[in-house]
């Protein structure tokens, strides 16, 4: 075998290991592409049965408060019906956001560059994270809609205080987890606590693979 022949045969060894590389790369991309889609799909069950339950239950609060405002607003409850109204708006803004979120989770295409995905899922994450906090925003007001002018009238300080502590409490751990509630503080415990499971960990495990398939691809 004389050296063209040698050289011929190294050249065709080289391009044969470039495809099989080739090849494995291509076929991680497409593994971790159908992971991507398993992960997001399995984020939708829970963001639909929130999204029913909370489009119901704006209904049935604004028929309710819709009733009281119209046809007893002078002798209602007023703790209950301010309470009650700022609980429902809370939720309906909510709604709007899940209804957001799904539109976002149906445009999400693989087929995209990873760019787009990522832009996706990024404000599907930030969307998570607003929607989480406006939702604990409704804690002081389930230790207030059953207050009464007739407990301030009968009740004594002790009780009242009491009451009052509640209130402050949940107040302040609302405003707390508001601010709070940010992407860094993603490894936090308290964190984890509140966003754990089908709404906020597949969409982490996605990102972190489309970062991966960002890297294969420029290898």
């Amino acid at each position: 075998m004389n050296d063209s022949e040698l050289k011929k045969l190294w050249q065709s060894s080289q391009l044969t290991e470039e495809n099989n590389g080739t090849g494995e790369k291509i076929e991680d991309i497409e593994i971790s592409n159908l992971k991507v889609k398993k992960l997001i799909s399995s984020m939708k069950p829970i963001k639909i049965f929130t999204l029913a339950a909370g489009i119901l239950w704006v209904i049935m609060g604004l028929y309710l408060l819709g009733n009281i405002y119209l046809n007893d607003f002078e002798g209602a409850n007023k703790f209950f019906l301010y309470s009650a109204t700022f609980q429902v708006l809370l939720t309906a803004i909510s709604v709007v956001i899940y209804l957001y979120q799904l539109i976002l989770i149906n445009k999400v295409d693989l087929s995209e560059p990873v760019i787009a995905t990522q832009e996706k899922l990024s404000k599907l994450k930030s969307t998570t994270l607003t929607v989480t906090r406006i939702l604990f925003l409704q804690l002081p007001v389930w230790t207030t809609f059953w207050w009464n002018n007739l407990m301030f009238e009968e009740w004594g300080v002790m009780q009242l205080s009491v009451v009052f502590l509640i209130t402050i409490l949940f107040t302040a751990i609302s405003l707390w987890i508001f601010i709070n509630l940010k992407f860094e503080n993603r490894d936090k415990k308290w964190f984890k606590l509140i966003l754990a499971g089908k709404e906020w960990t597949p969409l982490i495990n996605s990102l972190n693979i489309l970062e991966q398939i960002e890297e294969v691809k420029n290898d």
